[in-house]
């Protein structure tokens, strides 16, 4: 039952990263994008967006979404830590 489960997230996550278009990589938040690819226990995703985005000629900002994927990984171990949130 998790696999297909599994396997759609994963789907949707990858067709939103390829989806990025020019205006959303250089308006996106990327504490946010950090902090949300950290609390759905993905890896960090930088390298993605930096080659995604490069495309259109704009450069992720790699600190801030750092910040958000550091801060993502404390609140995803914190939630993990204490059985999830009810």
């Amino acid at each position: 039952m998790k696999t297909p489960l599994l396997l759609a997230f994963a789907s949707l996550t990858m067709a939103g990263c390829a989806g990025m278009d020019a205006g959303e990589c250089r308006s996106a938040s990327w504490y946010d994008l950090g902090f949300r690819d950290a609390i759905f226990g993905m890896q960090r995703q930088d390298e993605v967006y930096a080659m995604q985005c490069g495309r259109h000629g704009a450069e992720p900002d790699r600190a801030r979404y750092a910040q958000g994927w550091r801060e993502g990984v404390w609140e995803f171990d914190q939630r993990k830590a204490h059985g999830g949130v009810d």
